[in-house]
């Protein structure tokens, strides 16, 4: 009989996980819910990081951070990992409310997007400036004036903040958050952004990795 290994209770985590790190907890939990769907009960270390364009190495040192996790012969039980880490990352039978500042282009398609809701993030507020826009139901949101933001924030228990508005704006929005009480916030805004040090920012800058790629490509093309 293989032997299986025990999991430890991510509370008790004594090593910090890299941000690295945590994003890659996301990489697997998507294919191992794929694997999931087509029936897959248990994959190695090496199949999983060969999906996934890493190294079996690198696999087995993420999930180190964790606890251990498999039986001994087989691999990673599918279901069970895919479960443990999506307690990890804290999406496992729980929501989270998002406020989205910004209801222009990017903001209309990330309202529009369903894979934010299908991982348990939903979308309770949505605000604007353009008075064309305030009233009116973008992916089946009403769209709120700027000025109510912390307002709503504070109703709707927003616990995520998304901000995608002009980089003159930025700052205000994103203090708005902060004193609402909002401490986590996503920035799609191209511009540095001041938050306290219990405010966890993450900053998505597209022209960044156009840049990035364009970096390479003027390398390699000859």
């Amino acid at each position: 009989m293989p032997k299986t290994l025990s999991s430890t209770n991510h509370a008790a985590i004594k090593r910090p996980a890299s941000e690295a790190c945590v994003a890659r907890l996301s990489l697997y939990v998507r294919q191992l819910s794929r694997l999931g769907s087509k029936q897959v009960g248990f994959i190695s270390s090496r199949r999983l990081a060969q999906q996934l364009g890493l190294t079996d190495a690198q696999v087995r040192r993420d999930l180190s951070y964790f606890g251990q996790f498999g039986t001994s012969g087989r691999g990673y039980e599918v279901q069970r990992l895919r479960d443990r880490l999506s307690t990890i990352l804290g999406v496992s039978g729980r929501t989270w409310n998002i406020a989205l500042a910004g209801v222009g282009n990017l903001g209309s398609a990330l309202l529009a997007y369903r894979g934010f809701r299908e991982r348990g993030f939903l979308f309770k507020v949505a605000v604007d400036t353009d008075p064309q826009k305030v009233g009116r139901a973008v992916s089946g949101m009403a769209v709120a004036p700027s000025h109510r933001l912390p307002e709503l924030v504070k109703r709707h228990d927003i616990r995520i903040g998304l901000i995608a508005v002009p980089i003159e704006a930025a700052q205000t929005v994103c203090d708005q958050f902060v004193a609402s009480g909002v401490r986590a916030i996503v920035n799609f805004a191209p511009v540095h952004l001041d938050v306290p040090s219990s405010v966890w920012l993450r900053v998505v800058d597209l022209a960044i990795e156009m840049e990035s790629l364009a970096f390479y490509l003027a390398r390699t093309t000859r």
